[in-house]
């Protein structure tokens, strides 16, 4: 209570840092919100990067326009447009940026994005012990705007983000699901409630003139790509050819300051671009008419995220060229050009795309991020430890390096679907049975799948006071190749059970007729026992079933025991069926020994062998039938498909 009460004595100073146009038009909302509730928030501005640049449009202009006060004007940028010049800037920010923030001494720093000039700004204050907020985290574009936004992400205190994918990436990467926020863009704010404003056909006039009609007109805005510049000035080249040759009116921006975007200036100048009748190159629009621009084009062009984030409010078309922006989650009004190596391909793009409309998206936000944001920011409690704490996956401190504790504690879940049972165990690496799970199997798919997953559920419950770590789930049955498990193009490989030895044999629980399991299965020998049973041929001189025992296979192999034929015969039938199935099996897969597994295993091995020396083909008649030793060889032999998988090393 006392910390609540100190916190609602002083407003949360908050510092806004803006680097460009793009991100201002994100990070401008929550100024504006900042701003309207004094009595809550201390705002501080500072504005750095491309928006003091002339040639970009001296943007910082607009910042003054919309009152914002800016306590710090920073001169950052090395001119060269080249990639030492980006590293070059970024040191030159940090070495001005140190005195602003210890002038300032935000509580809170507002980054948004995945500029380098934003990347100096978390340097910087992670290093002074100020808390971070990083807006658009854990999207995924395709360059190296990733590693720069990723590395804001690892530096930043607290998240805002658009979508529940980034949400999701942030978790994958470790941060605290707690100081993550799922917001929206901000943008969207302005944007999504503007953006029919009644005056949108004289700002087209006034951008594009008189005589340009609502979506009968090109925006076009294209950025170098730093990791392979050579291309992405290549794909500019084209796009300009392409946007020539379609003889519509277009406005063209001007690239922002990464490496490349000189060369691109150079290109654009070579083709008279500023000159040409159907186009207008500017160096700058004010947002919230390039908003208006997008919404009510014909089709935008290029790689800026605009495109495939704030064009999609509008269901304006979007052809976007090269990998800059393939990352990205988009709606269906976006066409990739990823391979943008011809003329021809982005102009049939443009063919394709050019004055369709299609369906508002709102992946990226609902109109309400800033709302949330800010209250999400009056949470903060500026009380808390500063270090920041990563969401590591749970390991088990000070776990033994001895190898034995190390191989006991690996373990799997091994699932037997019998005709009789379920069985669930859990299987350690040494091939020990740690605990069974065993319930009569239900006659219905549904039942059967409830059941398995009560029962995991249950085993891996108990697992955690056996002190064992389950790897992976293991179901019995199936064909291993070259340690491989055979799956089939419908995952139903190796169902060596329903292989047909009889065209007229009795009715299986598949719906056929005449397979191995209808015959020699428990289920088939235990529906075999209460025929006779009910018949009065199973019970010899010394045999009785308690009338609260059910008949069941036992009894049928007792009464062979005692040598009734009948009896005997039908063990007979059993196992030539299996001998049967298995020298097809012999015929197909050609394995080097025959193991035989289960209560039944010894009964089965010698009609089992006589059937193969008679019917197999001498290739493999001599080969060996024999039992299994092991305990729940079924279950042992799921699981260690599980075990051998998941410990397996590649080199």
């Amino acid at each position: 209570m006392e910390r609540l009460e100190n916190r609602m004595k002083r407003r949360l100073r908050v510092c806004v840092a803006t680097c460009n146009r793009a991100d201002y038009s994100k990070l401008a909302p929550i100024m504006f919100g900042l701003k309207a509730q004094p009595e809550l928030f201390e705002l501080e501005v500072v504005v750095l990067g491309s928006h003091l640049i002339d040639d970009y449009g001296n943007t910082f202009r607009m910042i003054e326009q919309d009152e914002f006060d800016i306590g710090s004007k920073l001169h950052t940028i090395v001119r060269g447009e080249d990639e030492a010049a980006m590293v070059e800037s970024v040191g030159l920010a940090l070495v001005k940026l140190p005195d602003v923030l210890q002038r300032l001494a935000p509580d809170v720093l507002v980054v948004h994005g995945d500029r380098f000039d934003a990347l100096a700004l978390a340097t910087a204050a992670a290093l002074m012990n100020i808390r971070i907020l990083h807006l658009e985290g854990g999207e995924v574009s395709g360059t190296i705007d990733d590693s720069i936004r990723h590395a804001i992400s690892k530096l930043a205190h607290y998240h805002a983000v658009c979508t529940r994918s980034a949400e999701s990436h942030l978790i994958a990467m470790c941060e605290d699901h707690s100081r993550i926020l799922l917001a929206g863009c901000p943008s969207y704010d302005k944007l999504l409630s503007a953006h029919q404003r009644d005056d949108y056909t004289d700002i087209i006039k006034t951008w594009l003139g008189d005589d340009v009609k609502e979506q009968d007109y090109i925006v076009a805005l294209q950025h170098p790509v730093t990791t392979d510049i050579k291309n992405s000035i290549k794909i500019y080249e084209l796009m300009l050819d392409a946007l020539i040759s379609f003889k519509k009116r277009t406005l063209i921006l001007f690239p922002n300051i990464d490496a490349g975007s000189k060369e691109m200036v150079r290109v654009m100048r070579k083709k008279g671009i500023e000159q040409h009748p159907n186009f207008r190159a500017v160096k700058h629009v004010p947002f919230d008419q390039f908003f208006q621009l997008v919404a009510h084009a014909g089709c935008m062009v290029g790689n800026s995220s605009c495109g495939v984030r704030e064009a999609g409010a509008f269901g304006t078309p979007v052809i976007n060229l090269g990998t800059r922006q393939t990352g990205r989650e988009t709606g269906e009004n976006v066409l990739h050009v990823r391979d943008a190596d011809t003329q021809n391909k982005i102009y049939h793009a443009l063919e394709l795309q050019f004055g369709k409309r299609y369906p508002c998206s709102k992946i990226y936000g609902d109109g309400n991020a800033v709302p949330r944001i800010l209250k999400f920011l009056q949470s903060i409690d500026l009380s808390e430890p500063l270090q920041k704490k990563f969401c590591f996956p749970a390991v088990r401190e000070n776990i033994s390096q001895d190898i034995d504790h190390i191989l006991e504690t690996q373990s799997a879940l091994a699932v037997d679907l019998g005709g009789t049972n379920l069985r669930v165990a859990i299987i350690s690496m040494k091939g020990k049975v740690m605990r069974k799970y065993t319930q009569p199997n239900p006659k219905t798919y549904e039942e059967r799948i409830e059941l398995i997953l009560t029962m995991c559920k249950q085993a891996i419950a108990d697992a955690v006071h056996l002190n064992c770590r389950i790897l992976g789930v293991g179901i019995g049955g199936g064909i291993i190749q070259h340690g491989e498990l055979i799956h089939g193009s419908t995952f139903c490989a190796a169902e060596l059970g329903h292989i047909m030895v009889s065209l007229e044999g009795p009715e299986c629980s598949c719906g056929s007729h005449g397979c191995i399991e209808a015959f020699s299965s428990g289920l088939a020998l235990q529906r075999e026992a209460k025929r006779l049973h009910d018949e009065d041929l199973l019970l010899l001189d010394g045999m009785s079933v308690n009338n609260k025992e059910q008949v069941n296979a036992v009894h049928l192999i007792n009464a062979a025991r005692l040598g009734n034929r009948k009896a005997e015969g039908v063990l007979h039938t059993a196992g030539t069926a299996l001998g049967v199935g298995i020298v097809n099996i012999l015929h197909t897969v050609n394995p080097s020994l025959v193991i035989l597994s289960g209560v039944l295993a010894q009964h089965y091995v010698t009609p089992v062998q006589q059937v193969i020396s008679q019917r197999a083909l001498s290739s493999t008649r001599d080969i060996k039938v024999v039992t299994s030793d092991l305990e729940e060889p079924a279950l042992l032999g799921a699981a260690s498909m599980v075990l051998d998988y998941a410990t397996r090393r590649t080199y």
